[in-house]
C-alpha cells in the first residue's frame, strides 16, 4: 500500500496500542498532527515543549506502554531536554520526535542558518538510542529499533530526528507488524530459577516482598497481588514504588519511614525484590537496615536487564525478564503451596495503622499560616479513594512520605531524578491517559508549581479533574533549611525567597480554573471538595508556616542517607 511517511510512522505506532501525542506541532509534523487527530489520537498541545515530554511520561506510566513526544527543530529539542533526561533517569519508554532542517541544509558549509543546531549529539547521552532518518524508506526499521531500544532491557527514551525533505515522501509497503514479529515479548525467567525462587520462599520464615516503581509502571499490580497472597508476607515499598496495590493497603509500608516495616526487614530471611533497581533511596539493599542479619538474608531479583544483577548487592537467584511474564511464572510455582502468615504481621500492620493514626492527632495543628505536616493530613484524607496522586517539590514532599493519610493505587512523582516542576505535567499527563475518568490532586511546593505553571491553561482547555494544593512559603523551604543547618538559624538565606504578593488562586482563576486561598487548616478539606465540584481544573493556594516548612522536616536525617558520599 502507498502512503505518507507521516502516516507510517502513525501505523507503527499504533500497532504498540500507542494513540495519544504531545508537542508543539513542528512545521514538519504538522500533517501528523492533523491525520492523528483525524485517526481520533489524544493530540495535546501544552505551552512547553519540556511539559510536553514529561506529559508523555505520564502517560507511559500509567498505560505500560511506550509514550510518544513531538520537538520542533532546534529550539523545541532544546526545550525537551530536560524531560528526556527525566525519562532517562525515570527508566520511562518515551520516543522523543524531532524535527530537523533538510539535509541539503544540514550538510552544507554556512554559518546564521535559522533554528539549527546538529540536534542528535546534544541528547544522545540522555537515551537508549539516537537515529537521523536518511531515506523514507527506513522509517519501520528505524521507528521498530527505537521501540525495540525503549522497551527492552531497563526501559528508557530514544529520539528519531527527521529532517524536512523526508517526512512526506511516499512510501510502498506491506501492512504493519505486530510488535511480536519484530521484538522480544513476555520475556519469562528459566524454570530451573523459578523452581530455586520458589524453594528459597517456601524455606523462608520471615520473608518480605519489595515493591518498586517498576510494578506500577508495567501496570502488573494484579500479579503481584496474587504473588504477595501467596507468601503471606509484608510488602515495602520503595520511595518510587509509593502508589499502593489494592488489596495489600494495609499490610505495605513504606523503606525508612515506617518503624513496623523496618522491623520486618531486619527480621527478613528471604527478600523478593520487583521492579526495583534497589538504588540510594533502599541503601542498595546492603546498607543502614540491611545490615542486621544480612548472613541470614537471601535474595531474589527480578530484572528486566540482564547486566543488572548484582550490580548493588550479590543476588542469590535472578530472575531475568519481563516481570510482567515472570511474576505468573512464581504464581504458578506457588499456587499449592501458600505459605501462612506469621503472628509478625499482624502486629507490623497494627502498628503502622496505630503510627498513621498518631500523625493525624499529633501533626501541629492550631497554627495560621498552616504547618505543613496538617495540611498533608487535611489534603490527603479527603483524597478521592480512587484518585490519582501527584507530588511535587522539596520539603512538600517528605512532609508527605509521612503524614499522607491516604493509601492511592496510583502516585507519580520525579522520584529518581528528584527533578522539580513535574507536577503539573504529570497530573495533566496522567489524566489525559486516564481519559478524565478519575479525579487527580497534585500536592505540590509553591516553588515547583511554577516551572510549568502555564499548564494550568492546558489542564482547563482539556478540563479535566484535577486539583492543585498548593503549600505556599514564598521560599525554597528545602534549600532555607539547608542553609539553617549549614550556617546557623540566623543566617541570610541568599537566593531561596521571593515576593510575598503571589496569589494561586488567582492566577488560576485567570487561567480558567476554579481558586480558593486557605490560611486556616479546617478551611483545607471544604476547600478541595469544592474544587472538584467546581467542574473545572482548581488550585487551593494553602498559607504554611516557613519556619517549619524549613526546620521541622520529618524523617529528613533518614532522608539524607540516601546521600551519604563514599558510605555506600
Amino acid at each position: 500500500m502507498s502512503v505518507k511517511v507521516y502516516e507510517r510512522i502513525l501505523d507503527l505506532f499504533e500497532a504498540e496500542g500507542i494513540n495519544t501525542i504531545f508537542g508543539i506541532p513542528d512545521p514538519n509534523f504538522v500533517h501528523l498532527f492533523h491525520e492523528a487527530e483525524e485517526r481520533g489520537w489524544n493530540v495535546v498541545a501544552p505551552h512547553h515543549e519540556e511539559s510536553a515530554g514529561m506529559m508523555a511520561e505520564a502517560v507511559s506510566r500509567m498505560t505500560g506502554k511506550a509514550a510518544v513526544c513531538i520537538g520542533t527543530l532546534g529550539p523545541g529539542i532544546a526545550n525537551i531536554a530536560g524531560a528526556i533526561m527525566c525519562a532517562k533517569v525515570e527508566n520511562s519508554p518515551v520516543i522523543f520526535l524531532g524535527g530537523q532542517r533538510a539535509r541539503i541544509t544540514e550538510q552544507r558549509v554556512r554559518r546564521g542558518r535559522i533554528q539549527f543546531v546538529k540536534q542528535a549529539g546534544l541528547v544522545e547521552n540522555s537515551v537508549k538510542y539516537s537515529a537521523s532518518i536518511e531515506y523514507a524508506d527506513q522509517t519501520d526499521e528505524i521507528i521498530r529499533e527505537g521501540l525495540r531500544k525503549a522497551l527492552s532491557g531497563t526501559p528508557g527514551p530514544v529520539y528519531i530526528e527527521y529532517p524536512s525533505h523526508v517526512i512526506l515522501e511516499e512510501l510502498d509497503v506491506p501492512p504493519v507488524l505486530p510488535p511480536d514479529r519484530y521484538r522480544l515479548v513476555g520475556q519469562t525467567a528459566g524454570q530451573d530459577k523459578i523452581t530455586e525462587a520458589a524453594e528459597l520462599i517456601r524455606a523462608a520464615k520471615q520473608p518480605v516482598l519489595i515493591v518498586g516503581h517498576g510494578v506500577h509502571t508495567a501496570r502488573a499490580q494484579e500479579t503481584v497481588k496474587e504473588l504477595a497472597d501467596l507468601m503471606a508476607c509484608p510488602v515495602i515499598q520503595t520511595s518510587g514504588g509509593t502508589s499502593y496495590i489494592k488489596g495489600l493497603e494495609d499490610r505495605t509500608f513504606p523503606y525508612g519511614f515506617s518503624a513496623a516495616g523496618l522491623e520486618a526487614v531486619v527480621a527478613s530471611d528471604l527478600a523478593l525484590a520487583i521492579g526495583t533497581e534497589l538504588g540510594e533511596p533502599v541503601h542498595f539493599g546492603r546498607g543502614r537496615h540491611w545490615v542486621a542479619n544480612e548472613a541470614n538474608r537471601k535474595w531474589i531479583l527480578v530484572e528486566q536487564d540482564p547486566t543488572a544483577i548484582g550490580v548493588n548487592r550479590p543476588i542469590d537467584v535472578p530472575l531475568v525478564g519481563d516481570l510482567r511474564a515472570v511474576v505468573p511464572q512464581l504464581v504458578e510455582a506457588l499456587r499449592d503451596t501458600p505459605r501462612t502468615a506469621t503472628p509478625e504481621l499482624a502486629e507490623w500492620i497494627k502498628k503502622d495503622a496505630d503510627r498513621l493514626h498518631e500523625l493525624a492527632e499529633t501533626a501541629p495543628s492550631g497554627r495560621t499560616p498552616v504547618h505543613p505536616a496538617r495540611l498533608i493530613v487535611e489534603a490527603t484524607k479527603v483524597f478521592p479513594a480512587d484518585g490519582i496522586m501527584v507530588r511535587d517539590g522539596g520539603a512538600t514532599t517528605i512532609f508527605g512520605w509521612t503524614y499522607s493519610q491516604a493509601k492511592p493505587h496510583d502516585v507519580m512523582w520525579n522520584q529518581n531524578f528528584g527533578h522539580l516542576g513535574t507536577g503539573l505535567p504529570y497530573a495533566v499527563g496522567a489524566s489525559v491517559a486516564d481519559g478524565g475518568k478519575r479525579p487527580v490532586m497534585l500536592v505540590t511546593g509553591d516553588s515547583s508549581f511554577q516551572f510549568q505553571i502555564a499548564e494550568l491553561e492546558t489542564a482547563a482547555r482539556l478540563n479535566l479533574p484535577l486539583v492543585c494544593v498548593v503549600a505556599v512559603d514564598y521560599a525554597w523551604g528545602l534549600e532555607v533549611g539547608v542553609y539553617k543547618r549549614t550556617f546557623g538559624h540566623d543566617s541570610r538565606e541568599t537566593g531561596t525567597h521571593w515576593s510575598t504578593n503571589t496569589r494561586f488562586d488567582k492566577v488560576a482563576e485567570g487561567f480558567g480554573c476554579y481558586g480558593e486561598y486557605v490560611e486556616r487548616e479546617e478551611d483545607i478539606a471544604p476547600a478541595i471538595k469544592r474544587a472538584y465540584a467546581s467542574g473545572t481544573p482548581g488550585v487551593i493556594h494553602v498559607a504554611i508556616d516557613p519556619k517549619a516548612n524549613s526546620e521541622e522536616m520529618p524523617s529528613y536525617d533518614e532522608f539524607r542517607t540516601w546521600y551519604a558520599e563514599g558510605q555506600q
